[in-house]
C-alpha cells in the first residue's frame, strides 16, 4: 500500500525508438490484453509468466504471441526496445535485474498504456471495487453499437468483440480529445517501483467509480488506505471532467463531492430517489430483467437488461451514463443493450449435460458472491442451484471475510467451498480463512455446505450429487484447476 514512504504514480522515460516489446507477467489478465494491443499496433511483442492458464493462454495462443515460462535472464537476449513490468514482477526478478543492468528501458503497464494508447483520445476510466470487467465490456459494445469506434483495454473476454481489447479509432469522432478508449480502473499497485493504483495513469476524461469495499489484502490494511487511492483519482478530475457515482454507495458518494468541489461534473445513478439516473420498478426475469429508467424526475421509459443480478442494474446505468456524456440517446443505448452477449467468465453459461447446467463466474469476494448467487436465482427459478467457490485471491486466503462468507451463500441451495489456494508467503495459521467454520456456519444459516480439497473431489462429489434441473454455479478468479471442463466431461460421460 502506498505508505508515506512507498512512492507511487512513477513516470520513467520511453525509448524514442520502439519496435520490440517484452512484457514481464505476460498472462494476467490486463497484461495479456495488453500484449495482444501492442501486437495489432505494430509492435513484435514476447513475454514471459508462471502458470499460464486459459483463458489467456488461448487468447495468447491465438494471436501467436510467444511466451516463456518462468523468469530468466536469457528472455531477454531477443534485444527489446522496451520492458513492460507486470506487477506480478518483484524488485528481484531476473527478467527485471538483467533490462537495468543492460540499460533496457522499463516501464508499468499502465504508464504505456496511457503514453502509447491513451494521448489523443477521450479516456473512459471504469473503477469501484466490483462490476469494472462488465461495465467496461458493456459501455465498449454500446458505444461501438452507436459507432463511436471506440477503443478498449479489460480483463476479460468480451463476447461481443471475441476480445479483450480494441485499438478502435484514433479520429475524433466528435470528442473533444478523439474517439473514446474504454479502459478498466483497477485500483491495485501498479508495480514494483509504484505502489500507486494504475487508474491514475489513465488519464480519465469520463470516470466512473461504481462502489468501494476493502479488498486486495495483500497490499491494503485496511477501507482507509483503500479510499485514500480513490481520492487520488478524484484529485485528478477537475473542469472539463465527468464522473459518473452509485449514489447507493455513501462511500463513493463522499468521494465524489471531492471531485466535484474542484470542478468536476458528477452524475449519479442508483435506485434511490437522490440518483439523477434512476432504475426504478426493477424486475428480474429469466432473460435477465426489466426496469424503467428515470432521470432527474422524468420517466423515459422500459429498459430491458440481458443482464440478470441488482448489480448489472447498476453496472447498466453507469455505462448508460457514459453514453450519454458522449452524447448518444437512450434508444441508442437500449438498441445496443439489447444486443450484449456478455463477458467471458461472467456468469457465462458453459454447457447443460444430463439436465445439469453449468455457470461459470468470476465472483470471489463476498459481495460479489451474493450478487451473483441472487441474480441467477432469478434467472433460474424453480432451479436447485449450487454455489461452488474456490477461495484463491490474496483477499479470500484471509480470513477478513469470514463472517461475510457465511451469508454469501444464502441464495443457492448447496454450497461447496473448496481448500484455500496453497501458496508460500508466510501467511500465518491465525490469518487464514478457517473453511471448516464456514462451510458449518453456511449450513447452519440454512444452505447444506461441505468443504472439498480440489476440483478433482469436487467434480466427483458433484456428478454423484446432481440431478437433471440443477445449475452448479463455478465462482473463482482462476480457472479453479480445469474444473468447469472436468464437470461437463464427467457428466458426458
Amino acid at each position: 500500500m502506498t505508505k508515506p514512504h512507498q512512492p507511487w504514480f512513477i513516470r520513467r522515460p520511453l525509448p524514442e525508438s520502439i519496435e520490440r516489446v517484452h512484457l514481464i507477467g505476460i498472462a494476467g489478465a490486463g497484461m495479456g490484453a495488453f500484449a495482444c494491443m501492442l501486437q495489432e499496433a505494430g509492435y513484435t511483442v514476447r513475454g514471459s509468466d508462471r502458470g499460464v492458464y486459459p483463458p489467456m493462454s488461448d487468447v495468447l495462443t491465438a494471436r501467436r504471441i510467444d511466451w516463456m515460462e518462468g523468469w530468466d535472464a536469457a528472455h531477454l537476449d531477443w534485444g527489446p526496445d522496451l520492458v513492460i513490468v507486470g506487477n506480478v514482477c518483484r524488485r528481484d526478478n531476473p527478467e527485471a535485474v538483467a533490462a537495468e543492468a543492460r540499460g533496457i528501458p522499463a516501464v508499468s503497464m499502465p504508464q504505456a498504456l496511457g503514453d502509447l494508447f491513451l494521448e489523443g483520445r477521450t479516456p473512459v476510466v471504469i473503477t469501484g471495487t466490483h462490476g469494472k470487467t462488465t461495465t467496461t465490456t458493456l459501455t465498449t459494445w454500446l458505444l461501438h453499437h452507436a459507432g463511436l469506434e471506440p477503443g478498449m483495454m479489460v480483463g476479460g473476454v468480451a463476447r461481443n468483440f471475441d476480445a479483450v481489447y480494441r485499438l478502435g479509432s484514433t479520429a475524433a469522432a466528435g470528442q473533444p480529445l478523439g474517439a473514446p478508449f474504454v479502459v478498466e480502473g483497477d485500483e491495485y499497485d501498479t508495480a514494483y517501483f509504484d505502489k500507486g493504483p494504475k487508474f491514475l495513469h489513465y488519464r480519465a476524461h469520463i470516470a466512473v467509480l461504481n462502489n468501494i469495499e476493502f479488498d486486495h489484502a495483500d497490499i491494503y490494511d485496511d477501507l482507509d488506505e483503500i479510499i485514500e487511492n480513490f481520492d487520488r483519482l478524484m484529485d485528478r478530475l477537475g473542469d472539463g471532467h465527468t464522473l459518473l457515482a452509485n449514489a447507493d454507495d455513501p462511500i463513493v458518494m463522499q468521494r465524489a463531492a471531492r471531485a466535484k468541489a474542484n470542478g468536476c461534473k458528477v452524475v449519479t445513478y442508483g435506485f434511490g430517489e437522490a440518483a439523477d439516473m434512476r432504475a426504478v420498478d426493477v424486475q428480474p426475469d429469466a432473460e435477465g430483467c426489466h426496469f424503467r429508467l428515470v432521470i432527474r424526475g422524468l420517466d423515459l421509459g422500459p429498459i430491458r437488461s440481458p443482464l440478470a443480478g441488482r448489480h448489472n442494474v447498476w453496472n447498466t446505468l453507469a455505462a448508460f451514463g457514459v453514453g450519454r456524456a458522449l452524447g448518444l440517446s437512450i434508444g441508442q443505448l437500449q438498441a445496443g443493450l439489447s444486443q450484449f452477449a456478455g463477458v467471458g467468465k461472467r456468469q457465462e453459461e458453459k454447457g447443460e449435460v444430463a439436465g445439469v447446467l453449468v455457470v461459470d463466474d468470476y465472483a470471489h469476494h463476498p459481495t460479489a458472491i451474493r450478487e451473483t448467487l441472487a441474480g441467477l436465482r432469478a434467472r433460474y427459478p424453480g432451479r436447485r442451484m449450487w454455489g461452488v467457490y474456490e477461495p484463491k485471491s490474496n483477499t479470500a486466503r484471509r480470513n477478513f471475510h469470514q463472517q461475510a462468507y457465511i451469508e454469501a451463500f444464502d441464495a443457492a441451495d448447496r454450497a461447496i467451498v473448496a481448500r484455500p489456494y496453497q501458496k508460500q508467503d508466510g501467511l500465518a495459521d491465525a490469518q487464514k480463512l478457517d473453511v471448516a467454520r464456514l462451510v458449518a456456519d453456511i449450513s447452519d444459516r440454512g444452505t447444506p455446505a461441505i468443504h472439498l480439497p480440489d476440483a478433482d473431489a469436487i467434480a466427483a462429489h458433484l456428478v454423484e450429487a446432481t440431478e437433471a434441473g440443477d445449475v452448479v454455479v463455478i465462482m473463482a478468479n482462476s480457472g479453479f484447476g480445469g474444473l468447469v471442463d472436468t464437470l461437463l466431461a464427467r457428466l458426458a460421460r
